[in-house]
């Protein structure tokens, strides 16, 4: 392929950054994914969310700040869409009154874009939206490897009576073989519970659990590295709450925690996948209503472009 059949980012010289088109990046519109490397999707689902809502126009909000990114990575010289077909897929056409139903319209939605072996980044929504997804790609992998961000374990039996949610969504995903417990890192975890099971059930299963006081004052290239050593090959999803990061760093969130991490620490774990085989990724749990200066969006963004240049057979140059 030559570089003409990679999709560029529409830059801020060509159209200024508060016009053109509406997507991530103002990447073109893909009616087709198909013929794409990665597809950009949003997925605006919030009832599954147990306190504050609004996470449904994260998708939105996040596409509406990638206007300022640009498309060379002048840290790690990653240029994604120099060797990806990338672009933006749309979102998810849910069932706005139907949890249950909207599940399974996700799992169906991304099944067909797997079949061409597209890589799904997903935009939330809230944390309920991993679930599904991760039916439809362990359908495909089998079970994949987890690099869970947040501040909360998401690991309950069930909440309000409903099995899948917000915060339950990986224990039913290692419960139903989706994720290996084994190859499984979460970062971030912290604030209050009810037991010392909100964080030590995920122990008991075999995989490894980094508080986020473990991470206050340091660098975490020094963890990623050991992640990447440990957890071992294979296919791995990266999702990445936003409330793992303090709230300083991004309020606008439905369930925020004090001591978080800070937004560096974010970039360090996700520059420390590269060289794993990421087979999806996901942001979630932007609520844009809880922060009207559009930062926490803004930071979704970023994190959003950083995983792109995190995905394996990105060039640098």
């Amino acid at each position: 392929m030559t570089n003409s059949a990679f999709p560029q980012p529409l830059g801020g010289n060509e159209m200024p950054r508060f016009g053109g088109p509406a997507t991530f990046m103002r990447l073109p519109m893909i009616d087709s994914p198909r013929s794409l490397d990665v597809a950009i999707v949003g997925v605006p689902l919030d009832i599954g969310t147990s306190n504050r809502p609004g996470a449904r126009f994260g998708p939105r909000e996040i596409r509406a700040e990638s206007c300022l990114l640009r498309p060379y990575n002048m840290s790690t010289r990653a240029a994604p869409f120099d060797s990806l077909v990338i672009g933006d897929a749309g979102d998810v056409a849910l069932n706005t009154f139907n949890l249950e139903a909207s599940l399974d319209i996700i799992t169906r939605h991304y099944a067909g874009l797997l079949e061409s072996g597209t890589v799904p980044l997903s935009l939330g929504g809230d944390h309920t939206i991993t679930y599904p997804i991760l039916r439809a790609l362990a359908h495909r992998h089998g079970p994949v490897g987890m690099i869970h961000v947040d501040a909360h374990a998401d690991v309950n039996a069930a909440m309000f009576g409903e099995r899948i949610t917000h915060g339950s969504w990986l224990r039913h995903a290692i419960v139903d073989g989706l994720v290996d417990p084994h190859r499984t890192v979460q970062i971030g975890l912290r604030g209050t519970g009810y037991t010392a099971a909100d964080f030590d059930w995920m122990r008991e299963q075999g995989g490894r659990v980094v508080q986020a006081e473990d991470c206050w004052h340091r660098s975490l290239s020094p963890l990623m590295d050991v992640v990447r050593s440990e957890l071992g090959d294979g296919p791995y999803y990266l999702s990445f709450d936003v409330d793992g990061l303090d709230p300083s760093v991004t309020p606008g969130t439905g369930t925020p925690e004090i001591g978080g991490l800070t937004s560096a620490q974010g970039l360090e774990i996700i520059r420390g996948c590269r060289g794993l085989q990421l087979v999806g990724a996901d942001v979630v749990e932007v609520a844009p209503a809880y922060d009207p200066s559009g930062n926490t969006a803004l930071v979704a963004a970023n994190l959003a472009f950083e995983i792109l240049c995190a995905l394996p057979g990105v060039a640098t140059r």
